[in-house]
C-alpha cells in the first residue's frame, strides 16, 4: 500500500497521476490539520468525546434503536417519519458500502472499531459524516423538528464529522465526500418519500406481533 495516497498498489495503477497527487496531498493535509487543531483547547476537549460521537452516529446503533422504538411504541402519527427515516438509513448504508467497495481507499490508521466489517474497513467516503448530515437534512428539511432543536443537531453533525479526522478514521476528502453524500441522500429520499398510507402499511407489517407490554398510542399520550 502506498502510504502517500493510502491506496493498494493494484488500485494505484488504475488511478490517474493527477488524482494520485490530490490523494497524496489530502493525506498530508489531514495530518497537518489534525496536528494544528489539537493546539486549541476546545478541539482537544472535543477529542475526549470522539468515541461517544462515533457510537452516537453508528449505523447499527441508529437502525437497532429505530427498530426497537418502532416495535415498542405504537403511535400512528409517527409512522411516516419512522418509515422514511428507516428507508433513508438503509439507503445511506447501501450507498456508502458500494462506494467504499469501489474506491477501496485505506483508512489513515488501523481501525479499532469492533463493528467495522467488509467495506467499512475502507475510508472513502466517511459513513459517519454522510449519516450525520443526512440526519441533519432529514430533521431540518424533509421532516422538520422544532427550530429550537436545529442548533444542537447541526452542532452534533459537525462534531461527528470533525471527530472522524481527530480519531484518524478518515482523511479530509473522505469527510467532505460524506457530507455531500448525506445531502444527496436527503434529496433522493425527498423524491422517493413514502406517503402516509404506504408508511402505515409497512409499519403494520413490521409490527404485527408486538412484544408483551409494548406501548400503544394511548399509553404514550
Amino acid at each position: 500500500m502506498d502510504p502517500k495516497t493510502r491506496l493498494d498498489e493494484s488500485e494505484k495503477r488504475n488511478i490517474p497521476v493527477p488524482l494520485q497527487k490530490i490523494l497524496a496531498y489530502d493525506v498530508e493535509l489531514t495530518k497537518r490539520f489534525v496536528s494544528f487543531s489539537l493546539n486549541f483547547v476546545p478541539i482537544r476537549s472535543l477529542k475526549t468525546h470522539c468515541k461517544f460521537l462515533e457510537y452516537s452516529c453508528h449505523g447499527i446503533v441508529w437502525l437497532a434503536g429505530l427498530l426497537a422504538f418502532c416495535w415498542l411504541v405504537d403511535k400512528p402519527d409517527w409512522y411516516q417519519t419512522q418509515m422514511n427515516l428507516f428507508f433513508g438509513l438503509i439507503l445511506d448504508i447501501i450507498f456508502v458500502a458500494v462506494i467504499k467497495a469501489a474506491t477501496r481507499r485505506r483508512r489513515p490508521t488501523v481501525n479499532d472499531d469492533i463493528f467495522s466489517i467488509g467495506p467499512d474497513k475502507f475510508s472513502f467516503p466517511s459513513g459517519h459524516a454522510s449519516r450525520a448530515f443526512f440526519l441533519l437534512f432529514f430533521f431540518t428539511m424533509l421532516d422538520p423538528v422544532s427550530y429550537i432543536f436545529w442548533p444542537p443537531i447541526f452542532a452534533w453533525a459537525t462534531s461527528v464529522a470533525l471527530s472522524r479526522l481527530l480519531l484518524y478514521r478518515h482523511h479530509i476528502l473522505d469527510v467532505l465526500a460524506g457530507v455531500l453524500l448525506g445531502f444527496h441522500e436527503a434529496v433522493i429520499l425527498s423524491i422517493l418519500w413514502l406517503e402516509k398510507d404506504t408508511a402505515f402499511t409497512l409499519m403494520n407489517w413490521l409490527s404485527e406481533e408486538r412484544l408483551p407490554g409494548s406501548a400503544t398510542q394511548e399509553d404514550v399520550f
